[in-house]
This record gives structure tokens, sequence and C-alpha cells, in this order.
């Protein structure tokens, strides 16, 4: 008879892709389609108004784009690659949070980070936090390549 407590699922991607990891795969998706949206909209539309609140948005954009790619892909690289992102979107969203507050005048327009994500309803704030703390129960395991 086989032992179920100690079986392991085929690989890293199965571990992380599923139950809460789906939700906060989901919600990154969700996030990174809106930051792209918003980012979009305004570099095009009134990039000379706030060029700095703009591009900051575009870049939160590419940060959860590449973070969602990253939470989906199995392997160490990625494991690496999602941890890298999920960092720096979480000190993005600490100094541009503090900055909005402290100098408003540098954020004539709000971007996705700008008081902490209120805009966002704080998702930017708390998303990285679950996200560090899935990464960290969820480690690749020793050996597993990266997946084509």
């Amino acid at each position: 008879m086989t032992d179920v407590r100690n079986a392991r699922p085929d690989s890293d991607r199965g571990r992380r892709m599923s139950g809460i990891g789906r939700v906060l795969v989901t919600v990154y998706g969700v996030l990174a389609l809106a930051a792209v949206g918003r980012s979009l909209v305004q570099i095009v539309e009134r990039f000379h108004e706030a060029p700095l609140a703009f591009s900051l948005s575009a870049l939160a954009a590419a940060v959860y784009v590449v973070a969602t790619v990253a939470l989906i892909r199995s392997g160490r690289g990625w494991y690496g690659v999602a941890w890298a992102t999920i960092v720096f979107e979480f000190t993005g969203v600490i100094v541009v949070g503090t900055l909005s507050f402290v100098f408003p005048e540098l954020f004539p327009e709000a971007t996705v980070w700008s008081w902490f994500g209120f805009g966002y309803l704080f998702i930017p704030l708390v998303l990285p936090l679950l996200g560090m703390w899935w990464l960290a129960l969820h480690r690749p395991a020793r050996g597993e390549a990266d997946a084509a």
C-alpha cells in the first residue's frame, strides 16, 4: 500500500498552483492587467502631466506581469524571479507610498503604488506579503530543474 503522507506532487508548479496559490496567481494576473491598462491610458493620453507617476505605473505593471509568469512557472530559476519581483514590488509600494504622503507634489497623479495602493484597495501592499509567505512555504524541490 502506498503511503500518501510522504507523497510529493510531481513538480514545484503542482505544489504552488493549487488552492490559495491559484487565487494568488489570479489576483496577480488581474492586477497586472489593471496596471497595464491604466499605465497605457495614462502614458498615451496625459504623460506630460505627470511623467514620474505614469512611468512608475508602467514599471509596476511590468513587475506584476513578470511576477505572475514567475509564479505560474516551475523550477528554481522562476522561483528566484518570483522572489525578486515580489520583493521589488513590496519595496516599490513602501517607497512610493511613503513618498506620496511626504512629498505629494512628486505625484500630481496617482500611481498603482501611491498611498500604499489606496486606489487598488491596498491590494498592492498586501499582495506581496502574501506572495512572499506563499513562496516561503513552497520552495522548489532540491535538484528540480527549470521547466521549458
